[in-house]
C-alpha cells in the first residue's frame, strides 16, 4: 500500500481515520482556508504525484460545503498529478433527486455526479445509493457497497424466532427481501406516497406482520417521517417489539428523540456512514461501523481485485 494516499474533508473525518486504521496507512492532512470572501481554498499536505489517491467525503450536512471541499481536494489532487483519484463517498444525499417527477425541476443526483467527474474523480466508492438509477448518473466506474451484511451480524444475536422485516417503502423492496433472507426471517412491505419533504401516506402494508416482531429496514432516515407513519398504520397495531435499522443515520429535526420515544421501538440501529454527534446520542442507538467495509474495498481497488466479490456470499 506504499503508493496509496489518503484524505479527508472536514464532513467525516472520524470515519477516514477509522478506514485508515483499518488499512495501516496515514491519513494525509489538508488544509482548508475560508477567506474573508467566503471562498474555499484547499491544499492537499502530501506529495500526491503518480499515486493512488483517496478522497473521504460523504454528502452530508452541511452538504453544499462538503461538497465544494470535494471537488476542489479533487481538482487538487488532479493538480498535483495523482495518478488516480477516486471518491470515498459514504453518504450521496443528492441521490434522492434521481427522477423529473414535477415540471422544470433538476435532476440534481446527475448533475452533482457530472460535477465530481469535471473535477478530476476517476472513480466513485459508494454506499446504498438510494436508487439503482443513480448508480448510471455517473460517468467513471462506480464501485457499490451496502452495509446489509454488518446490520445482518448484529441481528443475528437475536432470537429472530417471530421476526419479519418490513420496507417501509416498495421502493427498498430488493434490499429488505435481501435482508431478510439473511436473516431466515418473513418480509413484508409498505405501499408508500410521498406528498412533501415530511408528510407521507401510507395505503397499505403487504404482507404478515400482525403478532410479529418487526425489524424496520430502510435506506436512509432524515426525519423519520416514513418510519413512524408506518408504525402508525392500522395495519401495524398488533405487531410486538420494534427494531429499527438503516445504513444513513441523518436524524435531521429530532428524529432520532421521536423515534426513541416511542414505547415498542427497542433498538434503533445505524451505521457510520455519516457522523452521529455524541450529544445527538440516545440511549436506544447502536452505531455500526462500515470502516472495514471500504477499508477492503479500497485495498482491492488499488490492488486491481473484484470488489463486487465482497458480497457473492451474502
Amino acid at each position: 500500500m506504499g503508493d496509496i494516499a489518503v484524505f479527508s474533508g472536514s464532513a467525516h473525518p472520524e470515519l477516514a481515520a477509522a478506514i485508515c486504521a483499518q488499512l495501516q496507512v496515514p491519513l494525509h492532512p489538508a488544509r482548508i482556508e475560508r477567506f474573508a470572501s467566503d471562498c474555499i481554498e484547499v491544499q492537499l499536505l502530501e506529495n500526491c504525484r503518480e499515486r493512488d489517491v483517496f478522497i473521504v467525503q460523504p454528502l452530508c450536512a452541511p452538504v453544499q460545503e462538503n461538497l465544494v471541499e470535494l471537488l476542489l481536494m479533487l481538482d487538487a489532487a488532479r493538480g498535483a498529478s495523482a495518478a488516480r483519484r477516486t471518491v470515498v463517498l459514504p453518504h450521496y444525499a443528492y441521490a434522492r433527486s434521481d427522477k423529473k417527477d414535477r415540471p422544470r425541476i433538476s435532476i440534481g443526483g446527475r448533475l452533482i455526479a457530472d460535477l465530481m467527474a469535471t473535477a478530476g474523480a476517476d472513480r466513485v466508492l459508494a454506499m446504498t445509493l438510494h436508487a439503482p438509477q443513480v448508480h448510471a448518473f455517473f460517468s467513471v466506474p462506480v464501485d457499490h457497497l451496502h452495509a446489509l451484511n454488518e446490520l445482518a451480524e448484529h441481528f443475528r444475536g437475536l432470537d429472530l424466532s417471530n421476526t419479519v422485516v418490513v420496507s417501509p417503502d416498495l421502493g427498498n423492496a430488493k434490499e429488505a427481501a435481501a435482508f431478510a433472507r439473511m436473516l431466515g426471517v418473513g418480509v413484508a412491505f409498505a405501499a408508500k406516497q410521498r406528498i412533501s419533504d415530511d408528510k407521507v401516506v401510507i395505503s397499505a402494508v403487504i404482507g404478515e406482520v400482525d403478532g410479529r416482531d418487526v425489524i424496520v429496514l430502510d435506506d436512509e432516515i432524515a426525519k423519520g417521517t416514513s418510519v413512524i407513519e408506518l408504525l402508525e398504520h392500522p395495519a401495524m397495531a398488533g405487531i410486538g417489539t420494534v427494531r429499527i435499522a438503516c445504513t444513513h443515520g441523518l436524524f435531521a429535526a429530532g428524529a432520532l428523540e421521536r423515534l426513541a420515544a416511542r414505547a415498542q421501538v427497542e433498538e434503533i440501529v445505524s451505521t457510520d456512514t455519516v457522523p452521529i454527534p455524541a450529544e445527538r446520542r440516545v440511549d436506544k442507538l447502536t452505531v455500526l461501523s462500515v470502516a472495514p467495509a471500504f477499508a477492503e474495498a479500497i485495498r482491492r481497488i488499488h490492488n486491481g481485485e473484484s470488489v463486487s466479490a465482497l458480497f457473492h456470499s451474502s
